[in-house]
């Protein structure tokens, strides 16, 4: 990880309201094309993608990240009491050696870190999803399973069948949720 921060150190990060503008799209169609094409997004025209960006009950920023003043990457970030979650990433897929997806998520353990946060939130993960695996890549992941935050040790024992998803519906598990008491960063 400390290669991927060496890698990509010469990116300025630019937090900002939550407007979306023509920059990002264009790097959001780019980067669904190439890594998510026949996903559920892939057709987002751009007033969805605007909805997504702006239309947010609580406080988000949109962070930026430019070299040379060209966009390579953006990160919706919601800000809650606990900690930093990060909604949704995307940037310029090529080169891929640069690892800058994972590059956003070490950047924002530091923010969190930085702003006295306990915690970073990487969202939903879906145990066997090759486009969800990279979360099991980080140190410190906890889950949301039967009905309490805890270590995931070892991801890859962690049983697909076992997945809430398959035996609990979302929107009972969302009603369920409660935040863990505050500790030092670690991710979820």
């Amino acid at each position: 990880q400390k290669r991927v921060l060496n890698k990509n150190k010469h990116l300025e990060r630019k937090p900002s309201s939550p407007w979306a503008t023509e920059d990002q799209y264009q790097l959001f169609r780019k980067y669904l094309t190439a890594r998510h094409a026949t996903g559920g997004m892939a057709d987002m025209d751009v007033f969805e993608f605007a909805a997504m960006i702006e239309e947010t009950p609580i406080r988000t920023r949109v962070i930026e990240y430019t070299q040379n003043g060209q966009l390579l990457a953006v990160a919706l970030t919601d800000l809650i009491e606990d900690g930093l979650s990060m909604v949704y990433s995307f940037y310029e897929p090529k080169p891929s050696d640069l690892s800058i997806g994972t590059y956003l998520i070490l950047d924002h353990i530091n923010l969190a870190r930085e702003a006295g946060l306990a915690y970073l939130y990487l969202g939903y993960w879906v145990p066997g999803s090759p486009k969800m695996g990279y979360k099991a890549n980080f140190s410190g992941l906890e889950i949301y399973f039967q009905n309490k935050w805890q270590p995931l040790e070892n991801p890859d024992a962690f049983s697909a069948e076992l997945h809430p998803m398959n035996t609990v519906p979302i929107a009972e598990q969302v009603a369920n949720l409660s935040l863990p008491d505050s500790k030092p960063v670690s991710l979820r």
